[in-house]
């Protein structure tokens, strides 16, 4: 009898920023990946805000609410969709989007509030700037970092070209 168990996923991190119009056009690579590798390939979102946007730590912690609340990826893509419009309107947009969504607003509201998401955004951010992440988007695939904020040609070519590589490997 056969003991295989289903290889694991191949990881792959995007650290991300939610007011970075960049990370907005890289969504058009992460839905190309996830429906190429489905369950093979695993995408997750990993905070990277960005000094220069006054908005996007508290839309990294507001990812971690909708997370929280069951609606992460659906959460995520409505945002960045709206880059320019979290620019002028800030946090009141980061609520209007989850009442949108149908999540709790008034929950996403205090999250915001009293900070709960803070640690994890931290701690992403820290984890980002010691591996050298210093824009976004920037993809992490096995052991390549991949920056994507100066130009996004070829890089879904060349995260397929490792994801390939590592479920080779893998058997």
């Amino acid at each position: 009898m056969s003991d295989s168990t289903p290889a694991a996923p191949v990881v792959l991190d995007v650290w991300c920023e939610l007011q970075c119009p960049d990370c907005h056009q890289a969504l058009t690579d992460v839905h190309a990946l996830r429906a190429k590798y489905g369950d093979r390939l695993e995408v997750r979102l990993r905070h990277f805000p960005l000094e220069k946007h006054k908005h996007a730590y508290a839309a990294a912690q507001a990812a971690e609410e909708a997370a929280a609340q069951g609606m992460d990826w659906a959460y995520i893509e409505a945002v960045l969709a709206r880059t320019d419009d979290l620019g002028r309107a800030g946090e009141p947009l980061l609520i209007e989007v989850a009442r949108e969504l149908g999540l709790d607003a008034e929950e996403m509201d205090t999250a915001l509030i009293d900070g709960r998401h803070m640690l994890i955004v931290d701690a992403d951010q820290a984890e980002g700037k010691a591996i050298g992440v210093t824009g976004t988007p920037t993809y992490v695939i096995g052991d390549e970092r991949l920056d994507g904020g100066k130009s996004q040609d070829g890089l879904r070519e060349r995260i397929e070209e490792i994801a390939d590589r590592l479920l080779a490997q893998q058997g």
